[in-house]
C-alpha cells in the first residue's frame, strides 16, 4: 500500500487525532530509519559516461549515492581531486561508504602517450590511495579496468591469463589493478571494453561519435578502421553488473578478484558505422572500410575479446543489450528531428 493511501485508510479507522499524529510519528520515524539503513556507495568519476549510469544503477535499488567529480563537478556532487590523498581520506571519514566504486580515470590512449604523468597520477597513483583507504574504512572496493590490459594477440583472454599491454593507457590500468589487489585484498576488479550509452554529447563515446562519421553522407568519402576487433559495451549493463557484484560481495567474501564482462557482439569501426546508419535509416556507401592498421599515437590490441565465464557462472552477469537497440537507446535525442523516435516505434 502506497503512503497517501495508508494515510487516508489511518484517517477512516481512527478519527481521534491525537493516537493518528502518534501513529504517523512511528511511520516517519520507520521511514527515517530504513533511508539511514540503506547502504552507501561512493562512485568516483560520477560525472563520466559510467559513472552516471552506476549512479542511476545504485540508486534505482535502493542505495544512498555519494558522486564525486572533479572537473566537471556538478551540483549533487561531491567536488574532489581524487590524487590530493588527505583530501580522499577525509571524504571516506566522512561518508563513511560500504562499497566504493572507482570510475575516474583518463581513458583516452593517445592522450596518455603525450600526458603521461597526469593521466599515470589519476590511474595509479589515486587508485592507489583509495584502496588502502577503502581497506582501513571496510569498504568494498570495485576498480574498474580494461580490455587493453592484454596485446590482442590471442583471445579470448580469460581472468587468470598473462596480461601484456601495447600502450601507456594499458599500462596505466594493469598497475592500477595491482595496487587495488595489492592494498585491498578482497576487492573486485572489473575488466571491460570500449563503452558506449546514454551520452552528454555524441563526442563523449569513440562509439557514439561514429554517428558524425555517418551524417557526412553529402561530403566526401570517410575511412573508417575495419582491423581492430571491438565489442561495444552498454554502460548500463556495466552498472548493472557492478551492483550485483557489490550486492553479492558484501554477503559472500569469496567474491573477490579478477572478473570480465563485455558486450557479445564484434565489431569493427567501420561496422558499427554502418549498424548506426542501418539503425536510423541513413545512407553508409560513403563509409569506406580501412583494412591497414591506422596510425595513431598508441598502438591498440587487434582483438582483446574477454572470457566472461566467471561472472556468468557466479550468475552475476546481465544479458548485454544488443547494439542496435542500444545505440538508437543513446543517439535518438541527437538526431534532427526529436520526433524521430516515436515515429518509428509506434
Amino acid at each position: 500500500m502506497s503512503f497517501p493511501k495508508f494515510y487516508k485508510c489511518l484517517h477512516r479507522l481512527c478519527p481521534d487525532h491525537t493516537l493518528h499524529c502518534l501513529l504517523m510519528c512511528v511511520l516517519l520515524c520507520t521511514q527515517e530509519e530504513l533511508l539511514v539503513g540503506a547502504p552507501r556507495v561512493l562512485v568516483t568519476g560520477a560525472t563520466g559516461l559510467l559513472g552516471r549510469a552506476v549512479c542511476r544503477e545504485f540508486h534505482s535499488a535502493g542505495w544512498t549515492v555519494i558522486g564525486t567529480g572533479y572537473r566537471r563537478a556538478r551540483p549533487r556532487l561531491l567536488r574532489c581531486d581524487l590524487t590530493d590523498e588527505d583530501a580522499v581520506r577525509g571524504l571516506l571519514h566522512e561518508y563513511k561508504p560500504d562499497v566504493i566504486v572507482h570510475c575516474a580515470a583518463e581513458r583516452r590512449p593517445d592522450v596518455m602517450e603525450r600526458h603521461t604523468e597526469a593521466a599515470v597520477n589519476l590511474n595509479v597513483h589515486a587508485t592507489s590511495t583509495l584502496a588502502k583507504e577503502a581497506a582501513t574504512c571496510g569498504a568494498l572496493f570495485l576498480y574498474i579496468s580494461t580490455d587493453y590490459v592484454f596485446d590482442g594477440r590471442n583471445p579470448p583472454y580469460g581472468e587468470d591469463d598473462s596480461p601484456n599491454p601495447l600502450n601507456v593507457y594499458g599500462r596505466s590500468k594493469l598497475e592500477g589493478e595491482r595496487e587495488t589487489l595489492r592494498h585491498c585484498p578482497g576487492a573486485v576488479v572489473l575488466r571491460v571494453p570500449v563503452l558506449f550509452g546514454e551520452v552528454e554529447s555524441v563526442t563523449e563515446s569513440v562509439v557514439t561519435s561514429l554517428y558524425l562519421k555517418v551524417q557526412e553522407a553529402s561530403e566526401e568519402s570517410c575511412t573508417l578502421d575495419h582491423v581492430l576487433q571491438r565489442f561495444p559495451t552498454d554502460a548500463r549493463d556495466v552498472a548493472a553488473v557492478c551492483r550485483k557484484l557489490s550486492e553479492r560481495a558484501r554477503q559472500d567474501p569469496s567474491i573477490r578478484g579478477i572478473f570480465h564482462f563485455s558486450g557479445k557482439e564484434q565489431m569493427t569501426k567501420y561496422e558499427m558505422a554502418v549498424a548506426i546508419a542501418q539503425a536510423f535509416n541513413l545512407p553508409s556507401s560513403h563509409l569506406i572500410p580501412l583494412t591497414e592498421q591506422p596510425a595513431a599515437s598508441a598502438l591498440r590490441p587487434i582483438n582483446s575479446q574477454l572470457n566472461c565465464s566467471r561472472l556468468e557462472l557466479l550468475n552475476l552477469s546481465v544479458e548485454p543489450r544488443p547494439f542496435t537497440s542500444a545505440i538508437i537507446d543513446c543517439l535518438w535525442p541527437f538526431t534532427p528531428d526529436k520526433r524521430w523516435r516515436q515515429t518509428v516505434f509506434h
